[in-house]
């Protein structure tokens, strides 16, 4: 005689529509760690980048406004007459030469794959 097979389902087995409700819980939280958490540590770092460029850029702006003030008040008659226009010059030098070593390490590469 030909063995039978067993067709009842087991005592562990779940239903089939409780079985794709897990499934599809399982899939929805995957996707919201996988998407939405990493989203905001984009978010935070980006906000920090951001207040910090900002701030840098106020803060060197500030300085240079300082160094300027600095070259026409204490440095006596060196820049008066013909040469007023020289601490203008020197402030725009220093922050033009800011700016250029910013760029210049910022699209510095280290190596040929970085």
């Amino acid at each position: 005689m030909a063995a039978q097979t067993d067709t009842k389902p087991s005592a562990g087995a779940k239903p089939i529509p409780e079985v794709l409700s897990e499934l599809w819980e399982l899939a929805t939280a995957y996707a919201k760690q996988e998407t939405i958490e990493p989203l905001k540590g984009l978010g935070r770092f980006l906000g920090y980048g951001i207040s910090g460029a900002v701030l840098l850029g106020v803060g060197s702006m500030l300085m240079l406004l300082g160094g300027l003030r600095v070259l026409q008040t204490h440095t006596g008659s060196t820049f008066e007459g013909n040469l007023s226009w020289a601490p203008y010059l020197i402030a725009v030098a220093v922050g033009s030469a800011l700016i250029g070593l910013a760029l210049l390490r910022i699209t510095r590469r280290k190596g040929p794959g970085a």
